[in-house]
C-alpha cells in the first residue's frame, strides 16, 4: 500500500507559519535596532567629560598652577555664604588693591551646559556679593578669581547651595 508521494496529506504548515524561523531571525534583527539605537544615543547625548580646547588647557597647565602659588602667596581665603538666593564672599588675605569684581565658576563636573558664571560685585572692604540662581541638585567645583586671572581659589560645594564654605589657597 505504497501511496505516491503527491497523495500524502501535509502535516507541515509553511515556514511563516512556524515560531523558530521567527525566533532565529528575532537575534540579528535585535542586534540591529540595538545599533541604531546605540548610534542615535552618541549622536545625539554627547558627553562633555573631555573639555572642547583640552589641548590648550594642557599647555596653559603651567599658568594654573601659578596662579595658584600666587593665591597661596597672598595668603588668600575666601568665606562664601548662600542664603536665600544670594550669595556673599568675604575675601581675606594681602591684596596690593581690592578688586572691583569676582568671577565665581560653579563648574558642572560632567555637563558644560550646566556650568554657571556669577561675578561677584563689590559691597564693601573685600566684601562681595551676587544673585544666585536656581539650579539642580549636585557637585560643582567652584573656582575664584578677579576679573584679571591673577590668581584662583578652588574648591568644591553641592548644590541646593545653602550654608557656608572655605575657599584656601593651595600650599
Amino acid at each position: 500500500m505504497n501511496q505516491p508521494l503527491s497523495s500524502i496529506p501535509e502535516s507541515n504548515p509553511p515556514w511563516w507559519r512556524q515560531p523558530w524561523p521567527w525566533f532565529l531571525m528575532a537575534l540579528p534583527l535585535s542586534a540591529v535596532v540595538g545599533g541604531i539605537i546605540t548610534v542615535w544615543l552618541a549622536v545625539n547625548g554627547a558627553d562633555d567629560l573631555v573639555s572642547d580646547d583640552y589641548y590648550k588647557e594642557g599647555l596653559a597647565i603651567r599658568q594654573v598652577v601659578e596662579r595658584d602659588a600666587k593665591a597661596s602667596q597672598l595668603g588668600l581665603m575666601a568665606e562664601l555664604k548662600a542664603h536665600a538666593g544670594a550669595l556673599s564672599v568675604n575675601l581675606g588675605g594681602d591684596l596690593p588693591a581690592d578688586p572691583d569684581s569676582l568671577r565665581l565658576r560653579l563648574i558642572h563636573p560632567t555637563q558644560a551646559g550646566q556650568d554657571i558664571v556669577l561675578t561677584l560685585k563689590a559691597m564693601g572692604k573685600q566684601q562681595f556679593m551676587a544673585h544666585l540662581p536656581a539650579m539642580p541638585p549636585g557637585r560643582r567645583q567652584l573656582q575664584l578669581e578677579p576679573p584679571d586671572r591673577s590668581w584662583r581659589l578652588i574648591g568644591e560645594w553641592r548644590s541646593p547651595l545653602d550654608g557656608q564654605l572655605t575657599l584656601q589657597a593651595r600650599p
